[in-house]
């Protein structure tokens, strides 16, 4: 089931990527949710879509 919660939280980041302070609240929500491991795996995923997506790096300052 915890992997569910991951790829649910990567699929809800993806929908609301168009908005930065929209992704940032989300991502603040998956930390709260996510177990440790899933964070990590979360970190390397967000390293890879943000490099597409620019604007979206600032909100990386809240998963570090």
């Amino acid at each position: 089931m915890p992997r569910m919660i991951y790829d649910y939280t990567k699929s809800v980041l993806e929908r609301v990527s168009f908005d930065p302070a929209l992704f940032a609240k989300e991502l603040k929500k998956a930390i709260r949710n996510l177990l440790p491991y899933e964070l990590e795996q979360l970190k390397r995923w967000l390293q890879f879509f943000t490099k597409e997506k620019p604007e979206l790096t600032k909100c990386l300052l809240v998963i570090n």
